[in-house]
């Protein structure tokens, strides 16, 4: 049996998934589950696109733009779509003073509603472990003032 998880639920478990995709080491997963639940909570009209802001620290020293969701309680920023600039009023600077409601919700619960909610299907993700830097430098144990 399928669980029905309200609109407030599913906002705090996205809370929750962001929160902890913030200092994951591998986040791919739990971003793409926050994009496919807001994208269905917009779909079904449970969350609205408010505007525009500025990212507080953009890539490459380049301004860059997210987009403002608002899903019951909570507010959300997701990567803008090209027509999110043209439909979508620009806010300016986000409002540092503002902060979402706190949620006591375990990440575990949190990635099984959204799961669910979103009808996700997972193969078993492994994490993916970054590959060593290889040193390019190559010390010659011969001296250069002896010859080779």
């Amino acid at each position: 049996m399928v669980e029905k998880y309200n609109t407030m639920q599913i906002a705090q478990a996205i809370f929750t998934i962001n929160k902890h995709a913030k200092t994951a080491p591998d986040n791919r997963f739990l971003y793409m589950l926050k994009k496919h639940a807001i994208q269905k909570l917009i779909e079904q009209k449970q969350a609205k696109k408010i505007g525009l802001h500025f990212v507080e620290r953009p890539r490459n020293s380049q301004q860059q733009s997210s987009v403002l969701i608002a899903c019951g309680d909570y507010y959300f920023h997701t990567l803008p779509e090209k027509d999110d600039f043209k439909e979508l009023p620009h806010l300016g600077h986000l409002d540092r003073t503002y902060r979402n409601p706190p949620c006591r919700m375990s990440l575990k619960q949190a990635k099984s509603i959204l799961i669910l909610f979103t009808d996700m299907k997972i193969e078993n993700p492994k994490p993916i472990i970054p590959a060593k830097k290889k040193n390019n430098l190559h010390v010659h144990r011969t001296s250069y003032f002896y010859g080779h």
